[in-house]
């Protein structure tokens, strides 16, 4: 059995997570970690306690490094679905986990349809010289633009240098008019707002023609498949892991 421990247990995904890691026969949950009114309220807490083979953390943008920091340099692998780590965390992330030879698996987004939109955006980048990104999340996510957006603009600058190709100068007269200019100069769009769950559109142009690539999440049990592999595969292969795309 896999002894799985959950870090935000009392969040909408937390508690997604729970349920599935529950309903999974090959693994237990030992600790749900939460400070609000959590069984455990730190990660420190729930290691004294209990013994942890792997951690999933949906918690904050604000604690979600310093969480990943404490899991690795004490031995428990660790799935992060919470979003808003900075380039520079995610390799020191990478470098502690290939040292403390502890599993480390990042994921901005658990969906398959999602992946397999931001897999989709990357092929069609070789073919377009203009391109942007504008998703759409509930109004109660912290960190913008997402760790989605981030990723498939990453994805895309593998590809492509520059997806501004023959655009006149522009003058924003209401500063972030335009977005924010990201990898090989894609322009994001973040929309926060009441009745969205998560939403993210991929909008390709070239002469003549655009091609629009969309992925929409109606319920969070589409992340719950991708969840459970990431902690299976982090168990089994201990390594550092960025994007799910990487153990489909």
């Amino acid at each position: 059995m896999i002894n799985v421990a959950v870090c935000g247990a009392n969040g909408r995904m937390g508690q997604a997570v729970i349920k599935a890691v529950e309903a999974a026969e090959d693994m237990a949950l030992v600790a749900r970690i939460d400070v609000n009114n959590g069984e455990f309220a730190t990660i420190a807490d729930a290691k004294d306690s209990v013994n942890i083979d792997i951690l999933v953390d949906f918690t904050q943008p604000s604690s979600v490094y310093e969480n990943a920091l404490y899991c690795l340099n004490n031995g428990i692998n660790v799935v992060v679905g919470t979003t808003g780590l900075s380039d520079i965390q995610i390799e020191e992330l990478k470098k502690l986990s290939s040292s403390k030879k502890t599993g480390c698996l990042i994921a901005p987004n658990f969906s398959t349809g999602a992946v397999l939109m931001m897999m989709f955006a990357k092929m069609a980048a070789k073919y377009f010289n203009n391109a942007e990104i504008i998703e759409l999340h509930h109004n109660q996510k912290k960190d913008a633009p997402s760790g989605t957006a981030v990723k498939t603009a990453k994805m895309m600058a593998e590809v492509n240098e520059n997806f501004t190709s023959g655009n006149c100068p522009e003058v924003e007269t209401i500063e972030g008019a335009r977005g924010a200019n990201s990898y090989s100069n894609i322009h994001i769009h973040s929309v926060r707002m009441p009745g969205f769950m998560a939403s993210q559109e991929v909008v390709f142009g070239s002469s003549g023609q655009t091609l629009r690539i969309r992925h929409d999440s109606t319920d969070r049990e589409c992340y719950m498949n991708g969840v459970l592999l990431s902690i299976r595969h982090v168990n089994e292969h201990k390594e550092f892991v960025y994007g799910l795309e990487n153990i489909l």
